[in-house]
């Protein structure tokens, strides 16, 4: 048997169930604009997203209703509302694929895919992480601590009240 001519993967499922993992996997990248999948799963999602994306840039009411029948309500309207308006200018390439390494219990290789207008967001969300780490830090030498003395001289107290 040859390699040609076979495109596309089947990850282990029949028809129905490999479209239904797709349609999912695509709706989970657009509303969350980043997700961390088996590397084969990005692969697979990377064109049919950026399909939907071309498609939400038309944004006639034909373009419309061909995102409906693919994808839900919300994910539909943040593509013709939100992504199609970020990406009017960008002919294409609106995702990326980042390797993370491999998955702890069968080893296989994972990726995070998003898109590229997300490294804003994530730098936004670092600093807003290292500014609550820097306030918790504060907070924590700002708390006073009671000295050593202090606290033998309770102990000696409660000592002494026991006999």
């Amino acid at each position: 048997m040859h390699r040609h001519k076979y495109v596309g993967r089947k990850f282990g499922r029949e028809k129905g169930p490999r479209e239904a993992l797709i349609k999912n996997l695509a709706t989970s990248l657009i509303l969350h604009e980043r997700i961390e999948t088996t590397l084969a799963k990005a692969k697979e999602i990377r064109p049919v997203v950026e399909k939907i994306i071309t498609k939400g840039k038309k944004g006639d009411l034909a373009a419309r209703r061909q995102l409906l029948k693919k994808l839900p309500e919300n994910a539909a309207a943040k593509v013709i509302e939100k992504l199609s308006v970020e990406y009017k200018e960008t002919p294409g390439g609106y995702t990326r694929i980042l390797k993370t390494g491999f998955r702890g219990g069968d080893g296989a290789p994972t990726a995070i895919i998003e898109f590229t207008g997300a490294e804003v967001a994530i730098k936004e969300e670092k600093k807003a992480r290292e500014a609550k780490k820097e306030a918790r830090k504060v907070k924590k030498e700002t708390k006073e601590k009671k000295p050593a003395a202090k606290k033998k001289e309770i102990a000696k107290k409660l000592k002494g009240a026991s006999k």
